[in-house]
């Protein structure tokens, strides 16, 4: 049936039902002989935070332990966030995230402040080759818990190390370590989102079978090869190269909404620059413009970028073109176009006309852009354009694009060689990911979007963070990166633990200081250059002091709340008692303010702000978004005080007030004063 035809039919309930299921969790739809079904006894495990059994065969992956990894992501946790000013850049204004810990509860905690937020996920994974660092999962405290959140040690008191293939759950342990975040982490992406993830030959096809069961198989977008040079010590194969699996959070979405990837072809904006100028010397003298054009081509230097675009050498109203062929390979349209000139009819392709029918023929004649030759002997051309503007104050003019291949080659040096280049010459880390490849990524798969989030819970040595900042500073961009990365210790004998780096974190948060430090120099450098830029050539210039070159710093943490906070049933009145205060003696305004914003959804991104108020510290976030004062001696004179303001949401201490009765009056100020104010208490 066509789109206007009626139904006639009542709704498909159960096609909707398993629809809606499929939304939620998508792992719980597999195949059946009438098409998609569901997996009930996985819909059991979602909804159960105990282990439920199953035998039914079925179409899907299995592994030891994939019960456990549904459990492990399905279960709260009552850490926190806690942040670390001393360590972050521009801590009050900035909103780029820096988060040490286990990334799997760092992204339970994230689940609310960040769903459907992020535009783009990149991780690059421990690849399972027998050496590389294997994440633990129970996350249960021993008595050493500063060896613990320091990636010394894990919940069982044992030194951290590799899953050497010789463990009897070795791909089942590496599956259940990564089942959860990937699982968690699809929460987080918009509906145009997409996840990237690095991976080598050892876990792929266990990967992209696993994110077909997370994301859905129609999901999957592109498996990148990414070629960084051959090695001479294989037995067999070298292999040089590596993969990065591309995702959809939803690919159909994509397609209806007509979203295509596309990067700017090197070279072109030059040429609509110089196409510009060209045209304000010799208005619609065409000819002119199109000698000036030819000559351009002639005199650039060859290795410049709008070198190869030389077969781009007309030139009209709308901007610079080339002839293209009017057929189809096979299968295009047959139909008579008259020639304007003889009146007879133009000869046909070989393959037929590819516009379907006459009446779009002869819209593309009326519009300009079909040309025809002398005579009807031979068909015409069509107009491909390379950049194109309707006029000159166009706002944004259309320069040519290009789809990226799945195959790509760039040195794995490169990449140990800038980083190395940034520490001084010091190798303080092995094989970091190459950020001018990840910025290329970024902008492409994000759709060039200036403002997009970008995550990345393997971050390392902090290259996509490093990618972020440098793609902002070529465009004056706006997005912004959360990096999250468990302070695994540094090797004694290494190089980073000698210059006085003991965990990745501090390998990260320096890497990023020091790129933005030399952007910022590159870009003045650059400024002070434009003066000596060829005249087609685009001035470039950006405004250093817009750019977030900043990183807010937190650390994973235990709640900042006492145990009574959570579970006051399982004390005695007597034993309540000892709790005067139930938030925790070490913890400060800060770290109680965080804690506070990812409990209430809010980005941790926020702008902050400190005022005084009554002598009282009072904290603002994102302007009235939410207030916050956690001093002691809160009455109704405070209230007055706050309530001009109108704060949407406030927060105070339990114990912050001066008595139980002021608790109740600065609750019904706040009413009557600005009633659509939000109080909570901790």
């Amino acid at each position: 049936m066509t789109n206007d035809h009626l139904d006639l039919q009542s709704p498909d309930l159960v096609a909707q039902n398993i629809d809606k299921i499929a939304a939620l969790f998508p792992n719980c739809v597999t195949e059946g002989p009438d098409g998609k079904v569901i997996d009930f006894d996985l819909l059991r495990q979602e909804l159960s935070p105990h282990v439920v059994e199953g035998t039914k065969e079925r179409y899907r992956l299995e592994w030891p332990g994939k019960r456990e990894a549904i459990v492990t992501a399905n279960l709260p946790t009552t850490k926190t966030l806690r942040p670390v000013r001393e360590d972050s850049v521009d801590f009050d204004n900035t909103e780029n995230l820096y988060i040490e810990g286990d990334n799997l509860e760092v992204l339970k905690l994230l689940q609310e402040s960040y769903l459907g937020k992020i535009k783009m996920i990149y991780i690059d994974p421990p690849y399972n080759t027998g050496k590389d660092f294997v994440y633990k999962d129970n996350f249960s405290k021993d008595t050493q818990e500063e060896l613990f959140e320091s990636g010394q040690k894990d919940e069982y008191n044992q030194r951290l190390i590799a899953n050497p293939e010789t463990a009897g759950r070795y791909h089942s342990d590496w599956l259940s370590m990564m089942y959860p975040r990937l699982k968690l982490a699809r929460n987080l992406l918009t509906t145009d989102g997409v996840i990237l993830i690095s991976i080598g030959e050892d876990e792929l096809g266990n990967l992209k079978s696993q994110l077909c069961d997370i994301f859905g198989e129609f999901n999957y977008v592109s498996s990148l090869l990414w070629e960084k040079g051959r090695k001479n010590d294989s037995r067999f194969f070298s292999h040089g190269h590596e993969y990065i699996l591309v995702f959809a959070k939803d690919k159909e979405y994509l397609i209806n909404e007509n979203i295509y990837w596309r990067e700017e072809k090197p070279g072109a904006r030059e040429i609509y620059n110089f196409y510009l100028m060209s045209k304000q010397k010799h208005s619609n003298d065409f000819s002119q413009i199109e000698k000036e054009l030819r000559a351009f081509y002639k005199n650039l230097p060859k290795e410049h970028p709008s070198k190869k675009h030389s077969r781009y050498s007309h030139v009209d109203q709308r901007g610079v073109w080339r002839d293209d062929n009017m057929s189809l390979p096979r299968g295009g349209a047959r139909y008579e176009v008259i020639h304007p000139v003889t009146g007879k009819p133009c000869a046909i392709p070989p393959g037929g006309w590819r516009y379907a029918s006459l009446e779009i023929m002869q819209e593309k004649i009326d519009q300009g852009f079909v040309v025809f030759r002398e005579d009807h002997t031979e068909p015409p051309v069509r107009k491909t354009y390379l950049v194109r503007s309707i006029n000159e104050n166009t706002e944004e003019p259309e320069i040519g694009l290009q789809v990226l291949g799945t195959y790509f080659y760039r040195s794995g040096l490169q990449a140990t060689n800038e980083l190395n280049s940034i520490f001084g010459r010091q190798r303080v880390f092995n094989n970091p990911k190459d950020h001018e490849i990840l910025s290329k990524l970024i902008n492409y798969c994000t759709g060039r979007d200036n403002e997009a989030i970008i995550l990345d819970f393997f971050s390392g040595s902090a290259s996509s963070a490093h990618a972020v900042l440098e793609l902002n500073s070529i465009d004056s961009g706006n997005r912004r990166f959360i990096q999250v990365q468990l302070p695994e210790a540094t090797d004694e004998k290494s190089e980073a633990f000698k210059a006085g780096y003991k965990n990745i974190c501090e390998i990260g948060k320096e890497r990023i200081r020091r790129a933005a430090k030399k952007i910022k120099e590159e870009l003045q450098a650059k400024q002070q250059q434009q003066q000596g830029k060829l005249d087609f050539e685009e001035d470039t210039t950006v405004d250093i002091s817009k750019l977030d070159f900043g990183f807010r710093v937190y650390r994973l943490d235990s709640s900042n709340m006492q145990d009574v906070y959570y579970r006051p049933q399982d004390y005695k009145q007597e034993a309540m008692e000892l709790f005067a205060d139930n938030i925790k003696a070490d913890r400060t305004p800060d770290d109680l303010l965080a804690q506070v914003m990812l409990d209430w959804g809010l980005s941790l991104s926020l702008k902050i702000e400190q005022q005084q108020l009554q002598g009282k510290l009072l904290f603002k976030v994102a302007g009235n978004s939410l207030f916050a004062c956690f001093d002691d001696g809160i009455d109704e004179a405070f209230a007055k005080a706050v309530a001009p303001e109108h704060p949407l949401r406030i927060v105070f201490r339990d114990k912050g007030f001066s008595s139980d009765t002021a608790k109740v009056n600065v609750k019904q100020l706040l009413k009557q004063l600005s009633p659509e104010t939000e109080m909570k208490v901790i």
